[in-house]
C-alpha cells in the first residue's frame, strides 16, 4: 500500500489566555517565509458565541446562564436532551468540517498551524467530544454521539507531527482572559496536561515567559522536528 506524504502539520494547544492565536501567527509567518504554511483554526468557537449571546442587552445574561447549564448537563452521567445534543452535534460538525478544509490545503502542498486541535482522550472543552456521556443512550441522541465520535476518530487517525503546548496558570489566564467563565478555564488549565495527540509529540512551552522567549522555543522545536521528519527548513530557527 502506497502512503502519501503530506507536508508538516503543526499544533498549538493551551487553555484560553496561553498566547496561541499570537504564536501561531508568528510562527506562520516564520515558516511561510520557508515553505508554503497556513494557519487552521480548529476550535467550534462555541464560546465566542456563548460570550456574544452574554453582551445581549436584556435577556443575553440569562441566555447564556441557561446555555452554560445545559453543556455542564451534557457531561454529565445524565447527558444532554435531544435540543441540546443536536446543538453540540452541530458544533462538533462544525469542527469537522474545518479539519477537513485543513486537509484540503495539506493535499495542495501547504504547511500547516493548527490553532488547537481535536482529541478523543479527554471528554470536553478542551477539543474533546461533547456527547461521550451519551455513548451508550438509546434514540437519536445516542446516535448523534456515536456519530460524533467517528468523526472524531477519523480526525485523530491524522496525527500531528508535533504538538507544541502552552502552559499558564489559573491566575494568568483569567487576568489575559477576564471576559470568561472562571470555571470554564479552570476546567482547561485541568485537563491541558492530560492530553496525549495519540502519542504526537508534545514540548512544554511555559507561555508565562515573554513572547520572543516563547516564540525562540517554539521556532527551535519546529526545526529540530522538521529536521527528523527530513523537511528542515530553508534557514535555521532563530
Amino acid at each position: 500500500m502506497k502512503f502519501e506524504t503530506l507536508p508538516p502539520l503543526i499544533a498549538v494547544v493551551g487553555c484560553d489566555g496561553s498566547g496561541k492565536s499570537t504564536v501561531t501567527e508568528a510562527l506562520c509567518a516564520w515558516m511561510n517565509a520557508r515553505r508554503p504554511t497556513r494557519i487552521c483554526h480548529l476550535g467550534k468557537q462555541s464560546g465566542n458565541i456563548g460570550r456574544a449571546i452574554a453582551r445581549l442587552p436584556l435577556l443575553g445574561g440569562k441566555l447564556d446562564k441557561s446555555i452554560h447549564a445545559k453543556a455542564q448537563k451534557a457531561q454529565t452521567d445524565k447527558g444532554p436532551g435531544l435540543l441540546a445534543a443536536l446543538v453540540i452535534y452541530l458544533f462538533s460538525m462544525r469542527r469537522v468540517y474545518r479539519f477537513a478544509r485543513m486537509m484540503k490545503l495539506r493535499r495542495e502542498g501547504f504547511a500547516v498551524i493548527g490553532d488547537r486541535f481535536p482529541q478523543l482522550g479527554v471528554p470536553g472543552p478542551m477539543d474533546g467530544l461533547g456527547l461521550a456521556s451519551s455513548m451508550e443512550a438509546s434514540g437519536l441522541v445516542g446516535l448523534l454521539a456515536r456519530a460524533e465520535h467517528r468523526r472524531y476518530a477519523a480526525m485523530v487517525a491524522h496525527r500531528p507531527d508535533l504538538v507544541l503546548r502552552l502552559n499558564v496558570s489559573l491566575d494568568v489566564a483569567v487576568a489575559r482572559k477576564p471576559d470568561h467563565r472562571l470555571s470554564s478555564l479552570a476546567r482547561k488549565i485541568a485537563d491541558v496536561p492530560r492530553l496525549t495527540f495519540e502519542g504526537a509529540p508534545i514540548v512544554e512551552i511555559d507561555a508565562e515567559q515573554p513572547l520572543e522567549q516563547v516564540l525562540a522555543q517554539a521556532r527551535a522545536a519546529i526545526a529540530e522536528r522538521l529536521l527528523a521528519l527530513g523537511a528542515a527548513p530553508a534557514q535555521e530557527a532563530a
